[in-house]
């Protein structure tokens, strides 16, 4: 079944150039890491795009549109439907000295910024450097092998998707999501609190909310700080009970005894 302007999709694609078989992109980790184009705090995912938004290249939006859900295709798109033809006049030399007037230290494939355009850095040598301000991929054909992991038809779906692709370093199930008649509420979780950026990502949400969920009428942040636990407290240890020592009993005096009286003299029998 063809998709629709405006259906909700996540792709995998692994994008390469066809001239040297090189890739330049891809939401595979394991082939970002191969290829070693995978950065530290980089994503690699299925990456969300809504069909005929210009999210991606309008040669792969294009052919998007035509492809069905968890079916492999491969998209060949020309460079006068990528990134145009090289143009020779964008190709300049200038003195290394300016590059390092502006502390910056040329190398070549190094990508700079020079007079507010960015160039790559083609050659040096006699104390010149070759400029190219083309795009990268300027004069490349490119193929995009490219599928379709699922298509999001869920509201619910939609906004945890549009939540994700805003702020992709906290993970989607985090966000609390809850709707109620025609407005909604997103519970942020504290990960987010001190994301770079959050505040513009904020609105970024509610736009698109606004532009792909127009029957939600409001959307609302809340941020909830939670005091640290304070720890119990801890009953001050009781001193033991000192032992009571039941006094002894005086003792009585014993009485003087008295001595034995002497016998009385037993008269003599007469003779």
């Amino acid at each position: 079944m063809a998709l629709q302007k405006g259906d909700f999709i996540l792709i995998d694609y692994v994008a390469k150039v066809k001239e040297t078989d090189e890739v330049f992109d891809t939401t595979k980790e394991d082939v970002a890491k191969k290829e070693h184009l995978h950065k530290e705090g980089e994503i690699h995912e299925p990456e969300l795009v809504v069909v005929g938004e210009g999210w991606v290249l309008k040669a792969l939006d294009d052919a998007l549109a035509t492809m069905d859900v968890n079916k492999p295709a491969t998209v060949e798109i020309s460079p006068e439907k990528g990134f145009g033809q090289r143009d020779p006049e964008k190709i300049k030399r200038v003195p290394i000295k300016q590059l390092y007037a502006k502390e910056i230290n040329p190398v070549i494939g190094a990508r700079i910024e020079y007079q507010g355009k960015t160039a790559t850095i083609r050659s040096i040598g006699a104390g010149r450097v070759l400029l190219d301000f083309n795009a990268p991929l300027a004069g490349k054909t490119l193929i995009y092998e490219v599928t379709i992991t699922s298509k999001l038809d869920k509201v619910p779906e939609k906004i945890g998707a549009i939540v994700h692709r805003r702020v992709p370093v906290v993970e989607q199930d985090k966000f609390k999501l809850t709707i109620k008649g025609n407005d909604l509420t997103i519970d942020m979780p504290e990960d987010t609190f001190y994301v770079e950026g959050i505040q513009i990502a904020k609105r970024g949400i509610a736009m698109d909310i606004q532009k792909f969920v127009p029957e939600l009428a409001e959307t609302r942040f809340v941020e909830t700080f939670k005091s640290e636990p304070k720890p119990a407290a801890v009953a001050p240890a009781q001193a033991p009970a000192p032992a009571i020592i039941e006094p002894e009993p005086e003792a009585k005096p014993t009485p003087e005894a008295k001595p034995a009286k002497a016998p009385k003299a037993t008269k003599e029998a007469k003779a």
